[in-house]
């Protein structure tokens, strides 16, 4: 997929959703007047309708028409999770600093890393169903490795990006940081994804990027001081999140998932305003965590 194909994907969507409905009239004058647009092209219907159609097709966010106003975002198209939401907001804020870039020392935003550089490639090897051929850089290995890789998904985690892909080297598939790989290109080979896998459903058991079979779900008790209870309920750690008890000291909150590496480092960034209660294996890894961390301070 082209850069600039990409970007005028995110300027419509962006566009459609702060205006819509919206006529092709007035998208095309905007286009014209846009900062992305450096050879003031005109926005063609037939253009405009090969855009709508590629957008459905990599984003999942479906453009429809009602006249005599003019096209809008479709909400139908993201009922099916909070995922296509948030993308959507991502997508209008970068157009909006795209488009701002006159007071861009007035915005600070968190440094990435650069492995957001390969998405493309791996959106289109999904959408045309290609394998890749892939080198890469493992944080636990001294050298670089290339092999033939399969992407099943990409998932977004404390600012870095992962791919969830099967290479012939294992027999389930693994996570990779795009912030790792080294080189990436389309390969002839046909891309295989198990016909019933759902991203979503992978990860729904899971905190993070790391989904360990061997790490059963279970559920999980934490409580909360006063303060902390209430960024958790505006912003839930999982969305198996229900509270189970409350008062004026603290929140009681429930999960269901797997305690994996990834939400036992979430536990213990909260410091002293949470505290696992069961179960109680789970318990004792934090406690034990703790007790390690403290012997660093003596």
């Amino acid at each position: 997929m082209a850069q600039h194909y990409f970007n005028r994907y995110i300027w419509l969507i962006s566009t459609i959703k702060t205006n819509g409905p919206i006529t092709l009239k007035e998208l095309d004058r905007k286009w014209k007047e846009s900062p992305l647009n450096e050879t003031r092209d005109n926005l063609y219907e037939r253009t405009f309708h090969n855009h709508r159609i590629a957008i459905e097709e990599t984003f999942g966010i479906k453009i429809s028409y009602t006249r005599p106003d003019g096209y809008y975002i479709d909400t139908d198209s993201l009922e099916d999770g909070s995922f296509r939401e948030w993308m959507l907001d991502c997508l209008q804020v970068n157009n909006l600093l795209e488009e701002s870039s006159g007071i861009h020392d007035k915005i600070l935003l968190e440094s990435i890393p650069s492995g957001g550089k390969w998405l493309n490639i791996i959106i289109d090897a999904i959408k045309g169903k290609r394998a890749m051929e892939m080198t890469y850089m493992s944080f636990f290995k001294d050298s670089p490795s290339s092999f033939i890789v399969h992407p099943w998904c990409l998932k977004l985690f404390k600012q870095r990006w992962y791919m969830l892909a099967k290479s012939e080297y294992f027999s389930t598939p693994r996570i990779y940081s795009l912030d790792r790989i080294q080189e990436l290109s389309l390969s002839k080979t046909k891309l295989q994804v198990p016909e019933r896998f759902k991203a979503e459903e992978y990860f729904s058991q899971y905190f993070g990027i790391i989904a360990d079979k061997d790490i059963k779900p279970c559920f999980i008790e934490i409580w909360a001081d006063s303060t902390q209870a209430k960024y958790f309920k505006s912003l839930p750690l999982h969305n198996s999140q229900t509270i189970k008890e409350e008062d004026e000291n603290g929140t009681v909150f429930q999960y269901y998932l797997a305690p994996t590496y990834d939400f036992k480092q979430e536990i213990l960034r909260y410091g002293s305003g949470v505290k696992v209660l069961s179960p109680k294996e789970f318990l004792e890894e934090i406690k034990t965590e703790i007790e390690n961390m403290a012997q660093l301070y003596k």
